[in-house]
């Protein structure tokens, strides 16, 4: 993957079980707000995870190259957006309810949970000034990607959670072998992605360079991805992915 700059920014899973007639496009409407959430069905399957020795660019942490079983999960088509994330980690949800005096409801009441375990109020602007609506939410850790995943899954009833890596790697690869979704070539990737040759230093709006075979949106580049599992500086544990 490749990346404007290194910052966490969130990407969500819907896994739960589902026949493959249920395994469609779905739209998640966040209750009482115009912030919506797209998700992608993707088909279970196996592929080879990691980069092959041969690989140029690779790096050592990406390797044993090894067969992984997935299950179908639904992906989210872009990067979580501040429209969606500000919701939980502003509060706009809980000051809705008090300038309108809408009633708490029974889910309200369970997502108010994780409004409450938020991380301590940021500093400043963590967007730094580089735009926010339709912009994907960064600058967060792992626990308040985690938190957020939790709280959405109160707030709407379905249960979301970050993607493991086997996970976000098969779905990036989209069906595909070559070192990026679109082939091989490099010089390419200015068409799917913004990196460090075309972002002037800064992140740009989701959705904005083409998606891979699978519909998904900025797999490579825009900003770096928070996954579920714990990161080994050595590569895959021999255990699996």
């Amino acid at each position: 993957n490749v990346w404007a700059e290194d910052i966490g920014k969130l990407e969500v899973v819907n896994s739960e079980a589902a026949t493959p007639a249920e395994m469609k496009v779905y739209k998640e409407v966040i209750e009482h707000t115009e912030a919506t959430i797209e998700m992608v069905p993707i088909q279970g399957g196996k592929f080879m995870m990691g980069s092959p020795d041969t690989e140029p660019g690779r790096k050592a942490d990406e390797s044993p190259v090894h067969q992984v079983e997935l299950s179908p999960f639904w992906m989210a088509k872009t990067e979580i957006t501040w429209d969606a994330y500000d919701v939980w980690m502003s509060d706009l949800d809980l000051y809705r309810r008090e300038v309108l005096r809408q009633p708490t409801t029974p889910r309200d009441k369970l997502a108010d949970v994780f409004q409450i375990s938020q991380p301590t109020k940021p500093y400043t602007d963590m967007s730094f000034g580089m735009g926010k609506r339709d912009f994907p939410a960064i600058c967060m850790t792992q626990h308040a990607a985690r938190t957020f995943c939790k709280w959405l899954s109160a707030k709407t009833g379905r249960y979301y959670r970050l993607p493991t890596e086997a996970e976000w790697e098969y779905a990036c690869r989209a069906g595909t072998t070559t070192a990026y979704s679109f082939g091989d070539d490099p010089d390419k990737l200015g068409d799917y992605a913004w990196t460090s040759d075309n972002a002037g230093e800064g992140y740009h709006k989701v959705a904005r360079k083409k998606p891979n075979p699978w519909g998904l949106y900025d797999m490579h580049g825009n900003v770096a991805e928070w996954v579920l599992d714990q990161y080994y500086e050595t590569g895959y544990p021999s255990s699996g992915a």
